[in-house]
């Protein structure tokens, strides 16, 4: 397993994030045995989301009920958490902040997060306000670090402008066929071609110049949870064929190689997985431990129908 220190800090991260947001509805042995295989494999980062499990704190009290930590086991993991989702808006008020980080330490049975994620973009956001909240969190220390998902660069600069803490984190959707973030840069300024038109405004490079890990969610959906392209051979066929030589020549899962693709980056780019299943975490791990080429890499680029100019 990869791990990754982040920048300017000594929180140690793996390359690989267990994402909690199916487990509502796993028994407690379900849920022990899915930690338990993660921790085995190397995975110490465990991704969770306020609005996760359909009631608010859902998967995070099941996750709370399910996992015992001792203080020194606790130390050994991060755990993450993200606010600003509510039905039918968004909301980075200082209140609806602070009363959602007192509602997820309670629900997971701890006194901190290692990190807070600001959720989606608030268009009526005040960044005073935010910067009052994590002010107050970190003094508290319920929140070591902070970050958000789904920003843009200017969205993050306009938080830095009063946010005094460093947003060190932000949580994207990227794989090998929804990869905007990495495709337009490659293709840009050419007319006339929609994968040079940015969605992100320079994101992947604004996260290099400045020190910002970045974590890719959905790394194996087609586009937004349109399903998977694994094993879609009819609307990635060229693709599959990759993936699955490529897979073989390395003696890992096709699956592991969309990992592998993602991993390979140099923004040292974490991969969060949705899974429920202990097997699948330990071949996207086994992926992770896999550094393909640049001619692979491209390889599987062009097959998921990018273009190289």
């Amino acid at each position: 397993m990869k791990t990754y220190t982040v920048p300017h800090t000594n929180l140690q991260m793996s390359s690989v994030v267990l994402g909690m947001m199916r487990i509502a509805q796993m028994e407690n042995a379900e849920i022990r045995s899915l930690f338990e295989a993660a921790v085995a494999a190397g995975i110490n980062t465990f991704d969770h989301a306020d609005i996760y499990g359909g009631a608010r704190h859902g998967c995070e009290t099941r996750f709370g009920e399910a996992i015992t930590l001792s203080a020194a086991q606790r130390e050994q993991i991060v755990i993450q958490s993200k606010v600003g989702i509510r039905p039918g808006y968004f909301d980075f008020s200082r209140e609806h902040i602070l009363r959602t980080v007192d509602g997820s330490l309670a629900a997971l049975k701890t006194g901190y997060l290692d990190v807070l994620l600001l959720h989606r973009p608030d268009a009526l956001v005040e960044p005073d306000e935010v910067a009052e909240a994590f002010d107050t969190l970190y003094a508290a220390g319920k929140v070591r670090h902070f970050g958000v998902s789904n920003h843009t660069p200017g969205q993050i600069e306009l938080l830095k402008r009063t946010v005094r803490q460093p947003l060190r984190f932000n949580q994207m959707q990227l794989s090998i066929t929804h990869s905007n973030l990495i495709a337009q840069g490659i293709a840009a300024n050419m007319g006339g071609l929609a994968q040079s038109v940015s969605r992100d405004i320079g994101l992947m490079d604004y996260t290099r110049l400045n020190g910002m890990v970045l974590q890719a969610w959905s790394p194996f959906q087609k586009a937004f949870f349109d399903g998977t392209f694994i094993g879609d051979r009819e609307n990635y066929g060229p693709l599959n064929e990759a993936l699955d030589q490529i897979a073989a020549a390395h003696g890992v899962t096709p699956t592991g190689i969309a990992v592998a693709w993602i991993t390979r980056h140099p923004a040292n780019i974490q991969v969060v997985l949705g899974t429920t299943k202990p097997a699948r975490i330990t071949e996207c791990v086994a992926g992770a431990g896999v550094t393909l080429s640049r001619e692979e890499w491209y390889r599987l680029f062009t097959a998921a129908g990018h273009t190289l100019p």
